[in-house]
């Protein structure tokens, strides 16, 4: 299974995506949850001790010398894809593997290095080592070509509310404009009733696989940067995304 979280900043994607993730290992699934938001989150909503994981050092990079093709930076010949997650990805709580880029804190220039290695470790895992939850960066810019490009399904977090209806038409157009082989569905979430659910699936033309209901007790765990399966796991927004995990996985069968 390779999922990739997308949708407008602040629709919730990172809180679904890390429970999404937890509920997948739960069901004995090697996971690794990969984070390509510059802005924190996910880690938070796995339940990890720290609130980001280190970017890829710059050890791990060589610089592509004159007279060579290919990216700017790349990984070092002796370390492949697998090697580097089991070198830097931090272990959290039930398992799951975390894998981030970096955070900004001032530009993006001293990441440079360490995006290049993470996307050329994303995109050179084998399939069938670990099932992937990805994190991408709110809005529409290179969901399906860029960071996203290894996801198979795109799961597009999306409230009932006129801006972020709006991102996910615009994703709705994207996804039919990009020539790959993958599957986009919607998660409507914070919803108060099922004409939230029909409002998100006729307005964005996705499928709507989880409604994902407003949550007092998931909201409380969010800002408290806690991870919702912890600290509320009988919570229905909890259960709603354990469900969708569920039939999810069936459909992979």
């Amino acid at each position: 299974m390779k999922i990739a979280f997308v949708g407008k900043g602040g629709a919730g994607k990172s809180a679904i995506a890390g429970t999404f993730a937890r509920a997948l290992a739960r069901r004995g699934e090697s996971v690794l949850a990969i984070d390509s938001d510059p802005m924190p989150g996910l880690a938070f909503s796995l339940g990890l001790a720290v609130t980001e994981a280190p970017p890829i050092p710059d050890d791990a990079v060589i610089e592509r010398k004159e007279g060579e093709e290919g990216p700017r930076f790349r990984l070092r010949p002796d370390l492949t894809g697998a090697d580097a997650v089991d070198r830097y990805a931090v272990t959290g709580p039930d398992g799951v593997r975390f894998l981030q880029f970096g955070k900004l804190r001032t530009n993006v220039a001293p990441l440079v290095r360490s995006q290049f290695a993470f996307r050329q470790i994303v995109n050179d895992l084998p399939d069938d080592r670990w099932s992937l939850v990805g994190d991408l960066p709110g809005g529409t810019r290179q969901a399906f070509t860029g960071w996203g490009a290894y996801a198979r399904t795109f799961l597009v977090v999306v409230e009932p509310t006129a801006k972020s209806l709006l991102s996910a038409r615009r994703l709705a157009r994207l996804a039919q404009a990009d020539e790959g082989s993958h599957q986009v569905v919607a998660v409507a979430n914070r919803v108060r009733g099922p004409e939230d659910a029909d409002t998100v699936q006729r307005r964005t033309g996705l499928e709507v696989v989880a409604a994902v209901p407003w949550d007092e007790a998931f909201a409380e765990a969010e800002r408290r940067g806690r991870a919702p399966i912890d600290d509320a796991p009988e919570c229905p927004a909890v259960r709603e995304v354990e469900s969708m995990v569920a039939r999810l996985v069936g459909q992979s069968v």
